[in-house]
């Protein structure tokens, strides 16, 4: 996705669970304890929200991290990630969390995150929303 690409962002919210490239391209768990408060107070600032995907597993956990850090514990048991995983962990008022595999190149080398995949996760993102 680029600026070239003719698609626009609507009804949406990009952000990132880390706000800088680590090294061996994983962050540790106390870069991404250095990157939470920015996005505890991203989550803060947005109303409305009805729809969550999160893309990878980093992204999943960081999520749920953020949220007990705004007093929302992470639910036993705790709900478990994987691509197309719809979870309303903090029940029907919450917003509905969408999990889809990280769009990085050793998952889209690899096969294990597809084109047609990649685009079913968004459509459904959409229809989410839509309900």
């Amino acid at each position: 996705m680029d600026r070239a690409d003719g698609l626009r962002l609507l009804d949406a919210w990009v952000t990132a669970v880390n706000h800088c490239a680590p090294p061996d391209n994983k962050p540790t768990l106390e870069e991404q304890a250095a990157c939470r408060p920015f996005l505890v107070e991203e989550i803060g600032r947005l109303t409305r929200v009805r729809v969550v995907l999160v893309l990878g597993r980093i992204a999943f956990d960081g999520w749920f991290r953020a949220m007990a850090d705004r007093g929302h514990p992470t639910p036993r048991p705790r709900p478990t990630f994987g691509h197309g995983v719809e979870h309303r962990p903090f029940g029907p008022e919450g917003p509905l969390l969408l999990g889809s595999f990280h769009p990085s190149r050793q998952n889209t080398n690899t096969g294990r995150l597809t084109r047609p995949m990649w685009q079913a996760i968004f459509t459904r993102a959409r229809e989410l929303m839509e309900r």
